[in-house]
């Protein structure tokens, strides 16, 4: 049964009153380091769960009231096993399927001011309450002419409000989360280029037309038709695709190994075929973007968050994923170089140390390109990543960089691959991983 989410009636959208929010939500967590802080001088042993538990249920609240690119921002971190703590993970997790929505009134306010009329003038029937709301929008469901809709509604000032948005969160990511400065300056342009693009609708029907229509080829995927005549800047109304969201799926159902190996292999499919054929992909895999049918198909069902690879920056990066690439010194140090893990005025000291460390990333993250065949579900291999990903989190030589380490096109990439590979693991699929690969 589906948890009652209380519904928004307003969303705080000029700058004073997110600010304001973000000035509240900061003197809570005060708070709560204040509050744990003197238990601690009672106890000295006293652990940080606690206070991990208060700030993430306090910054998830005021972000989900907030909705946009802050929410946007946590769905992105929870996606990251490595950088957060297991409450932070919980919490957050939920800006992929359960913010709260808006409500009907605000709604009805964005169609007459796109179509001038109401959503039930449009359609032959729309439900008042959401089916899903996520962090920069929320799902309608409809029908028209016998033919069953999803509707996307953009929440009221997402767009105007990302720039300022992310200027506000800095403080708490570089302090909560212990982020590099240099490198949240360095990514968050992109960032913030990527959810500019996501808050355009017409940008977004363009792209799930195009690229739903080149990836139909690929076996057991299904995409959603685009309806151009309703949809705008604010609204996107596609079909509705009847399964269940991945994300639940993972959670209540059961499935064969075969059945596995199917779903994984269409995920892997999907994205190596952007990747290598395309140069321009879905860079959003989370669970919430995804349906698994009666039939066992793979549903894609939003291509807001898209990245489109720059060819110099391709023929660099996919580098670091061939087979033969840790034997080959010269040109992986080339690509470090090129890629800005380590810089020609770094010290010695810190060549050393850079060069050490990212190899071992390339080793971990390219194994699955290192035998025909890979089994996702093998837990050993996401062990290893995780306890790689901890200690990477704990380095002071990357924590108090003077420089970021890594090129801004590199993010996206590594986010896709990141949550690529989570989701194969949860599915415990068995993948061909010389499918599409051209290396």
């Amino acid at each position: 049964m589906k948890k009652e989410v209380k519904e928004q009636s307003q969303i705080p959208v000029s700058k004073v009153q997110r600010a304001t929010k973000f000035l509240a939500t900061g003197a809570k967590i005060g708070g709560n380091y204040l509050k744990h802080y003197s238990k601690k001088l009672v106890n000295p042993n006293v652990s940080t769960e606690e206070l991990h538990e208060d700030n993430a249920a306090d910054i998830y609240h005021s972000l989900s009231e907030l909705k946009g690119s802050a929410l946007k921002v946590a769905q992105m971190l929870s996606m990251d096993k490595n950088l957060l703590p297991t409450a932070y993970q919980q919490q957050f997790t939920m800006a992929q399927y359960s913010a709260p929505p808006l409500s009907y009134p605000l709604v009805v306010r964005t169609f007459e001011r796109y179509f001038k009329k109401r959503p039930n003038e449009l359609f032959d029937s729309f439900t008042t309450s959401a089916q899903n709301a996520a962090s920069m929008g929320q799902v309608h469901k409809a029908t028209r002419e016998g033919k069953t809709l999803a509707v996307k509604i953009q929440y009221p000032g997402v767009g105007d409000s990302i720039k300022s948005d992310l200027a506000m969160v800095k403080p708490i990511a570089l302090r909560m989360f212990k982020l590099n400065a240099a490198d949240y300056d360095e990514f968050i342009s992109e960032v913030e280029s990527r959810l500019l693009e996501e808050a355009d609708y017409d940008l977004e029907l363009t792209r799930s037309m195009e690229l739903s229509a080149k990836c139909a080829q690929i076996p057991n995927l299904v995409f959603p038709t685009y309806y151009p005549a309703y949809s705008s800047a604010k609204i996107l109304t596609m079909d509705w695709i009847e399964g269940v969201p991945l994300g639940e799926f993972i959670k209540t159902q059961t499935w064969s190994r075969e059945e596995a190996a199917l779903l994984g292999q269409a995920m892997w499919d999907f994205y190596h075929y952007q990747i290598h054929e395309l140069k321009s992909l879905h860079a959003d895999p989370h669970p919430g973007n995804f349906i698994i049918t009666p039939e066992r198909t793979l549903g894609v069902i939003d291509f807001g968050c898209v990245k489109v690879i720059p060819p110099s920056f391709y023929g660099v990066y996919f580098q670091l994923l061939e087979k033969d690439i840790l034997y080959r010194s010269e040109k992986l140090e080339k690509a470090f170089y090129d890629l800005r893990f380590i810089y020609p005025d770094d010290s010695e000291k810190d060549k050393r140390f850079f060069t050490e460390v990212f190899t071992q990333l390339v080793e971990l993250l390219g194994r699955p390109f290192r035998t025909p065949e890979f089994d996702f579900a093998d837990q050993s291999y996401f062990d290893a990543l995780y306890r790689f990903g901890e200690q990477l989190s704990g380095m002071k030589e990357l924590r108090n960089s003077k420089k970021a380490r890594g090129v801004k096109d590199a993010l996206y990439i590594n986010r896709t691959y990141y949550g690529l590979y989570n989701i194969l693991n949860q599915l415990k699929a068995n993948v061909n991983t010389t499918s599409w690969v051209p290396f």
